[in-house]
C-alpha cells in the first residue's frame, strides 16, 4: 500500500489471506544461521520450529509487500492489487515476477502451486474467524507455517516486524521503521501550530452506497494512524466496538453525518491514489449534509491519499501525501 525514498543499505472489510509471523529466538549461541538451523517462532498457531535463515519463503496478503521490501527470499506470493499504487518500480518489478500461488482472498489459496514452489517456510497471516478458510494442516505438510491475524490497522508496525523477523530480516526492517520515524518526526514539527487543538474526523472508503452508509473512521484505523503520527488528532471512538478494523470504525447511515462529523475542527477523507474519490466517498462528498458541516463550510476537508499503508517503505509515500494535504491549513 506506495514510490519508496528509503532503500535499504544493508541489502534491505473483506480481508485478504494475509500477514505473518512472531517473534522468535535465535539458534543456539555460536551456531550460524543455515538452512539446517532451525528457531522457535511464537505465532498466533503456536510456537512453530522455522528455519533461522529461510532460503525459498511464500508470502499471502500483508505480508506481500513486507517481505518484497524487505529482500526476503520469496518463491511465490499472493496476489496483492490493493498494494501496487504504493510499490516501488523495483518493488513492483519483483511483485510481477514472483509466481503468484493465492489470489486476494483465503479461498483463493492454491495449495498444489504452494507445494510446487517447494517452500521451507509459508508465511501467512488472517484473522482468527478468517483462519478457518485456510487448510493449515494441508499448508504444515508442505513447509512450516507461521500466521498472525491483523487486529487494528494501525498494528502494522508490530505486525510488519514480526514478519520480517521471521523471514530472516530483521535488520532491513530497522533501517526503514528507523527513516520513517525520523520523517513523521519532521513533519509532526512543520505542521505542530497548525494542528493544535483542532479535532479531525475522518471518512474512510469503505462505505457503502447501496445501503446508504458511509464510513467514519476513528484513532488507529487504516485513514488515520499515519496522520496521528504527524500530530493530527481524531475525536470520538465506535458507539459499538465489534473487534479488529470495527474497534476503529464504524458505518453509520448518510442521515447520520451531521450528528458522526458535526463536532470537527477539521476532516480528512482518503482519496484514490489520482486524487479522486472512490464512489463511496464522492456519495458523502455529493451530500448536502456533508456541504453543510461547519469544517467543510470553514474550507477545513482534506483529501489523502495513500492511506492503506502497511509498511515502513510506503508510509513514507502516505507522509508525503498528508504533508500535502495539510498544506493549505498551515496557511489559513
Amino acid at each position: 500500500m506506495y514510490p519508496l525514498q528509503v532503500r535499504r543499505a544493508a541489502g534491505v472489510a473483506v480481508l485478504s489471506l494475509a500477514l505473518v509471523a512472531g517473534c522468535g529466538s535465535g539458534g543456539s549461541a555460536g551456531q550460524p544461521a543455515s538452512a539446517a538451523a532451525t528457531r522457535v517462532f511464537q505465532a498466533d498457531n503456536g510456537k512453530i520450529t522455522i528455519p533461522a535463515d529461510p532460503k525459498r519463503v511464500v508470502a499471502t496478503g500483508y505480508a506481500v509487500p513486507v517481505l518484497i521490501e524487505a529482500d526476503a527470499a520469496l518463491v511465490g506470493i499472493s496476489s496483492w492489487k490493493r498494494g501496487l499504487p504504493l510499490m516501488s518500480q523495483e518493488d513492483r518489478a519483483v511483485y510481477d515476477r514472483l509466481e503468484k500461488v493465492a489470489g486476494e482472498t483465503a479461498a483463493e489459496t492454491n495449495y498444489e502451486a504452494i507445494a510446487k514452489a517447494k517452500p521451507d517456510l509459508i508465511v501467512i497471516g488472517v484473522p482468527a474467524p478468517v483462519l478457518a478458510d485456510v487448510d493449515v494442516e494441508r499448508l504444515k505438510s508442505i513447509a512450516p507455517v507461521v500466521a498472525i491475524g491483523p487486529t487494528v490497522p494501525s498494528a502494522w508496525r508490530e505486525l510488519s516486524q514480526r514478519q520480517t523477523d521471521a523471514a530472516g530480516r530483521a535488520t532491513n526492517f530497522g533501517q526503514a521503521k528507523a527513516a520513517y520515524e525520523k520523517k513523521a518526526a519532521e513533519l509532526a514539527a512543520k505542521h505542530k501550530d497548525a494542528l493544535a487543538g483542532l479535532k479531525f474526523g475522518h471518512v474512510g472508503s469503505y462505505g457503502e452506497v447501496a445501503k446508504g452508509t458511509f464510513q467514519r473512521e476513528f484513532a488507529d484505523s487504516w485513514g488515520t494512524n499515519i496522520a496521528q503520527d504527524v500530530g493530527v488528532t481524531y475525536y470520538g471512538q465506535v458507539k459499538v466496538k465489534g473487534g479488529g478494523s470495527k474497534d476503529v470504525s464504524e458505518y453509520p447511515s448518510i442521515e447520520e453525518l451531521t450528528q458522526s462529523l458535526g463536532e470537527a475542527d477539521a476532516i480528512t477523507y482518503s482519496v484514490q491514489p489520482d486524487g479522486t474519490p472512490n464512489e463511496a466517498v464522492k456519495y458523502v462528498l455529493d451530500s448536502e449534509l456533508w456541504k453543510n458541516l461547519p469544517a467543510v463550510k470553514a474550507g477545513k476537508a482534506f483529501p489523502i491519499r495513500y492511506t492503506e499503508a502497511a509498511t515502513y517503505d510506503s508510509a513514507m509515500t502516505t507522509l508525503d501525501a498528508i504533508d500535502e494535504a495539510l498544506a493549505p491549513l498551515g496557511k489559513s
